[in-house]
């Protein structure tokens, strides 16, 4: 199949070599081009820009930062909006507002084409070994269709609803995160504080009811002080905002989110924000490692 992928970063570069490797021919685009070199040199076709994507390929799908950056690739002048997407699919991968999600899915129908809003979750180890959890919102009949190829990237696929419901479940997804964070960050500046061995402190927290993702995936590489982003921390900030803005329209008060993006804009304000989210220890371990 022709498959168009745009955004080749952290998590997409892994996900477009796993669409390659089961046969699918990628068209793809990246604002950084060099960013999209090993892709190329492995089979990938360079495009210009995102309507040439679009041009070329039978589903597209994409994976930027921000939903200004969404907006750009989808209705800017060189968009995928401006190619005749009639009989196509757009999948956005892209973490953004249910509102954008909603627009994109009108705009596509307009156009005679079906969208798709599925957010991921993983980060970078989820996506280098296919294990992505994939939020879908919009018609149950494409998603039916697409599903193939989520399962190629990713472990967990569930279809949440029409379309923005999607990014809702991303929303949940990060505010369970954010406490996540938060506690396993806490918990090792105590741990360290009370003179305890970190590492037996893991392994016995992993066999009990404080076993979660974060920790298990997180506390490990703080101990190596590797801060490498499998998702960048100005990324979780916009994700978090998100959250709020939507709780506020729900008139839903999220008092514990709020405090984690507190601290995580302090980390960033601190000229961490490309750093991963496991950086938050360093609000604690000010040089990324104990005292």
């Amino acid at each position: 199949m022709k498959l168009g992928f745009i955004g080749t970063g952290v998590m997409g570069k892994s996900m477009i070599k796993h669409l390659m490797d089961a046969n699918h021919q990628l068209y793809i685009y990246n604002r950084t081009k060099q960013k999209a070199d090993e892709l190329v040199k492995q089979g990938a076709i360079w495009c210009d820009t995102p309507e040439i994507v679009a041009n070329h390929a039978e589903i597209i799908f994409t994976m930027v930062g921000y939903p200004k950056d969404v907006e750009e690739i989808y209705y800017g002048p060189m968009g995928i909006f401006k190619s005749d997407i009639a009989g196509k699919i757009v999948v956005d991968f892209t973490t953004s507002t249910p509102s954008l999600a909603q627009k994109l899915y009108d705009s596509a129908k307009a156009l005679g084409a079906d969208s798709l809003d599925a957010p991921v979750s993983g980060g970078d180890l989820g996506a280098k070994n296919a294990t992505l959890t994939i939020m879908v919102g919009g018609d149950r009949a494409i998603y039916e269709k697409v599903l193939p190829l989520f399962k190629l990237v990713g472990k967990t696929y569930n279809y949440q609803g029409n379309a923005g419901k999607g990014q809702h479940t991303k929303m949940a997804n990060q505010i369970m995160i954010a406490g996540t964070m938060t506690g396993m960050t806490e918990m090792l500046a105590y741990a360290h504080k009370a003179g305890l061995d970190l590492e037996s402190v893991l392994e016995t927290l992993a066999g009990g009811s404080a076993a979660n993702w974060s920790m298990i995936n997180y506390s490990p590489r703080i101990l190596k002080e590797d801060f490498t982003p499998g998702f960048f921390v100005k990324h979780f900030i916009k994700d978090l905002k998100i959250a709020l803005d939507e709780a506020q329209k729900m008139d839903l008060d999220l008092p514990a989110t709020k405090e984690a993006c507190r601290l995580y804009e302090s980390l960033a304000e601190a000229g961490f924000e490309n750093d991963g989210t496991q950086a938050l220890i360093k609000l604690w371990w000010p040089e990324g490692k104990k005292d």
